[in-house]
């Protein structure tokens, strides 16, 4: 934990970069089933090199004062190579629905390459991340004379005073500072602080899968910051849980505590029914031997794995994938022809299969791990109901026994 002073306030910044929440429940703690064979830790961070970083700032209740609060955001970040990487990767994107950003990524359609951590934030500080990702590197002595960072966002502006512009350049540089390998914090942490996925707390989730390709082990492991979707559209395993798990809602909540039947908690206004909302940022990680072009049909497959969560990229959801393979150790790098090992497109499909498992899961995993949260003018976004999961898995014969 430590304490940045910005200009505006003193805000509690929690960097988190390894397990803090190590005991916190998964969703396959709650019994549901899932395909595919994860790996040790079930996280991106299972694919080797690859270190992940939190920084999240929390302050303040009541009422929005621009400028000052409540504050519900963050940053992530994920570098392919960790900190003593320096080459670049092979990398593909891919935009399910457009109504977003993720920067540089007319460069990684061009050339193929990710030089430097992917960084996730919100909408509204897309720009200050881009510059301080620029200016950590400068600081850090690489050498180039022009960078083109990937910054991704989505929208927290229901819980946070997004045109505050809290996150400054310390907080991305912090989120960097504090990558590691191992185990991943999930749930309401970095840039998915103050999201919200199919109605219910969002934020940052991860999954992995182990499988074997012509007798050699591959990793394919995924995180996301989901902040998409109505509650009616949910899927758990098949299951309608949308539809069954109607409370509790998302409202602005009053004077009295909140329940289900509280008067005090009113609807955050307009037909919440109207359309599917919101955004999905999807990062993909693998060790395979596969080229950018591969990495480019990999990482679509991203989208099937929200649409079994129920997603339907909506017209103004922003749904957009980056696909990354560490197999070129040098990749890159001017001067002598490198050579290259790439997997043949007819045994590619299993690299398919295991993006779908993990990014569904990575999903389940972030709103398993995100708690009922309080912010901006006092809306009150709830956390998935464990218990009432674990029913809705025996109920439909679903359940794992764990």
């Amino acid at each position: 934990m430590r304490n940045f002073v910005t200009p505006l306030a003193l805000i509690l910044v929690i960097t988190s970069g390894l397990g803090a929440q190590a005991t916190a429940p998964r969703a396959r703690d709650l019994g549901v089933p899932f395909d595919g064979t994860p790996g040790p830790l079930n996280a991106i961070t299972d694919v080797a090199g690859v270190e992940v970083g939190h920084v999240t700032l929390i302050e303040g209740s009541g009422p929005l004062v621009r400028g000052v609060g409540p504050v519900r955001t963050g940053v992530t970040s994920i570098l392919p190579r960790g900190h003593e990487g320096e080459d670049e990767v092979f990398a593909a994107w891919f935009t399910l629905n457009g109504n977003g950003e993720m920067t540089g990524t007319t460069w990684v359609e061009e050339s193929g390459f990710l030089g430097g951590p992917v960084m996730i934030t919100n909408t509204h500080s897309v720009g200050v991340v881009h510059s301080a990702a620029v200016e950590y590197a400068v600081s850090r002595g690489k050498a180039f004379a022009w960078s083109l960072p990937v910054v991704a966002e989505t929208w927290d502006g229901g819980l946070n005073d997004i045109n505050g512009f809290h996150v400054k350049k310390e907080h991305a540089f912090g989120a960097i500072e504090n990558a590691r390998g191992g185990p991943v914090v999930e749930g309401a942490v970095g840039g998915g602080t103050g999201m919200q996925c199919h109605e219910f707390k969002g934020g940052i989730g991860t999954a992995s899968r182990r499988l074997t390709i012509n007798g050699e082990t591959m990793t394919v492991g995924v995180l996301v910051q989901c902040n998409y979707g109505l509650r009616r559209q949910l899927r758990i395993a098949g299951i309608p849980a949308g539809a069954e798990l109607r409370e509790p809602r998302v409202c602005y909540r009053g004077a009295t505590p909140l329940g289900a039947s509280d008067p005090s908690c009113s609807d955050p206004g307009g037909d919440r029914e109207r359309e599917e909302h919101g955004s999905i940022i999807v990062v993909v990680a693998t060790d395979a031997p596969v080229l950018p072009h591969q990495l480019k049909r990999v990482v679509k497959r991203a989208a099937l794995g929200i649409g079994r969560m129920g997603g339907v990229g909506g017209n103004s959801s922003g749904d957009i994938f980056i696909a990354f393979s560490t197999q070129l150790p040098e990749g890159g790098r001017p001067g002598a022809v490198q050579r290259v090992r790439m997997l043949p497109n007819e045994r590619i499909t299993p690299l398919f299969e295991a993006t779908i498992q993990a990014t569904e899961e990575a999903i389940l995993n972030a709103m398993v791990a995100a708690k009922d949260m309080v912010g901006a003018d006092d809306l009150f976004v709830p956390g998935l109901p464990h218990d009432r999961v674990r029913e809705l898995l025996r109920k439909y014969g679903r359940a794992v026994n764990r």
